[in-house]
């Protein structure tokens, strides 16, 4: 039987996964906010 105590204990986070996360938090990255303000302000500038 598995004996999940012990293999919590065993249990260490991957450090792919890690370093991942750093690189993604590190990041400035644009999201959907960002692109519409974007396209609003190109918009309006056409139009001048």
């Amino acid at each position: 039987m598995i004996n999940f105590e012990e293999e919590i204990k065993k249990f260490h986070p991957s450090l792919e996964v890690e370093d991942a996360e750093e690189a993604i938090y590190n990041q400035d990255l644009t999201d959907m906010a960002d692109l519409m303000i974007k396209v609003i302000k190109e918009s309006k500038t056409r139009k001048q």
